[in-house]
């Protein structure tokens, strides 16, 4: 089993809202290192922290897990759509998604400033300088010390 962060603004997409569907599509991932995570290493199963970016609170809102591996992202295939790929198609797609399924909201938030503080945290990638990545992997030590900090 692995572990994840998964960043989305909340204005897009949020915890509260993955809470009433239950399972929802992750799609728009338009990053070639992510769209592989997701390919090679995502599986069924596995955990991950729904992280609010891009807000006024950045930080973990929740946790989810992989509720169906890797498949084309149909986003890609609409034009109207906002994550519209002119050169992805439904026979060579480009993207992928997984679903994820809600467990829990946190029972507090636990913001990007407060895992900037702790120095166990450091070798995580969302508290790094520079780290645009919308979905990475996280370490079994740091997944249990955060829930740990909860």
């Amino acid at each position: 089993m692995k572990f994840w962060l998964m960043k989305n603004e909340p204005e897009d997409y949020s915890i509260d809202d993955l809470k009433k569907d239950v399972i929802e599509p992750w799609d728009g991932i338009r990053n070639y290192q992510v769209r592989n995570m997701i390919r090679d290493d995502m599986k069924k199963g596995d955990l991950a922290f729904f992280y609010h970016s891009n807000c006024e609170t950045p930080g973990i809102y929740g946790l989810m897990t992989i509720h169906k591996e890797a498949y084309p992202d149909h986003t890609a295939f609409d034009k109207k759509a906002k994550y519209y790929d002119i050169k992805s198609s439904k026979e060579k797609p480009t993207w992928l998604m997984v679903d994820v399924k809600y467990k829990r909201k946190m029972k507090r938030v636990i913001t990007l400033t407060e895992l900037k503080e702790h120095k166990k945290l450091e070798d995580m990638r969302v508290v790094q300088r520079g780290n645009r990545l919308s979905i990475t992997e996280v370490s079994k030590k740091n997944w249990e010390f955060i829930l740990s900090i909860e």
